[in-house]
């Protein structure tokens, strides 16, 4: 009766755990005019995170990514996002010494078309609990700028304005 009982916990707990931060989700890109620019797909990795960006009506060239620490996105200049994302109060930049931001992300190339598919990682963070979760209480964005990162200028690397927005949601929030 005894190992039915903790057999039966057990499982109890399995389906417990299961109901936490997803393991995927997908984030809704917006320009200051809230036209929607596609969407990028967001997924648990076995070392962080991976972006599947499939975009549309961005200007051609080549353009910063970063993970945002707030998950608001209000235009038209998408400064609610708050600064990158940086929860080991790093240095700015793929190439600095000091960096990089867990937000830090290699540059987006943009067809002339204006359209961008690509495969990113973010080795330093995640969609489970802990220090490191996107699903903050303030949440997270990823916004697109109008330059490329240069990977080292403090704070942004002169990327310029913030051209898009979206918000990364699941369900838990982490306290940080």
């Amino acid at each position: 009766m005894m190992k039915w009982l903790l057999a039966g916990f057990i499982l109890l707990l399995g389906g417990c755990a299961q109901q936490g931060n997803p393991k995927e989700v997908n984030v809704k890109m917006y320009n200051p005019d809230g036209d929607s620019l596609g969407t990028i797909k967001v997924q648990e990795q076995s070392k962080g995170v991976a972006f599947d960006i499939k975009l549309s009506g961005i200007e051609s060239g080549e353009h910063a990514i970063h993970i945002h620490e707030k998950g608001k996105c209000a235009a038209p200049d998408f400064k609610s996002a708050g600064d990158h994302y940086n929860p080991d109060d790093k240095k700015h930049g793929l190439l600095h010494p000091e960096g990089a931001h867990a937000g830090d992300l290699p540059n987006l190339i943009v067809s002339d078309d204006g359209s961008t598919k690509a495969k990113l990682t973010a080795p330093q963070v995640t969609l489970k609990e802990g220090k490191t979760s996107l699903f903050t209480m303030a949440g997270t964005s990823l916004v697109i700028h109008e330059r490329k990162d240069d990977g080292m200028t403090q704070p942004a690397g002169d990327s310029g304005q913030r051209i898009a927005c979206g918000e990364i949601s699941g369900k838990n929030k982490t306290k940080r």
